[in-house]
């Protein structure tokens, strides 16, 4: 009797524990984020806004897949743009350094 006792508490206190997944005790929609396993918010909080001359891969961002939709001017050759924190940017394709921000967005049409 004792040691059914003794086997459902440890099974009653595996189940108290948090879950975790992925690796490094990561949840997998944070490990697919970048920088990866950081919550947006505190992301944004530890990388700052985006400014002229950081990387694009530090912050959550959309490819703007279509400039006429927003009736953004042409890129020169080796640019793109890019939508983060609600700003259009204009990114280097290459070293993916912001190079201008353009203006603010409310909504994605890509």
């Amino acid at each position: 009797m004792k040691s059914v006792l003794v086997f459902a508490a440890l099974s009653l206190g595996a189940l108290a524990l948090p879950a975790h997944a992925g690796n490094g005790h990561c949840p997998p929609g944070l490990a697919k984020k970048s920088p990866a396993c950081i919550p947006p918010g505190q992301a944004k909080k530890h990388y700052g806004a985006p400014r002229i001359g950081n990387r694009v891969s530090d912050y959550d961002y959309h490819l703007i897949r279509y400039p006429d939709r927003y009736n953004l001017p042409p890129l020169r050759r080796g640019e793109r743009y890019y939508v983060i924190d609600g700003q259009i940017l204009r990114v280097n394709q290459e070293t993916r350094e912001i190079l201008d921000f353009i203006r603010a967005t409310a909504a994605l049409l890509d």
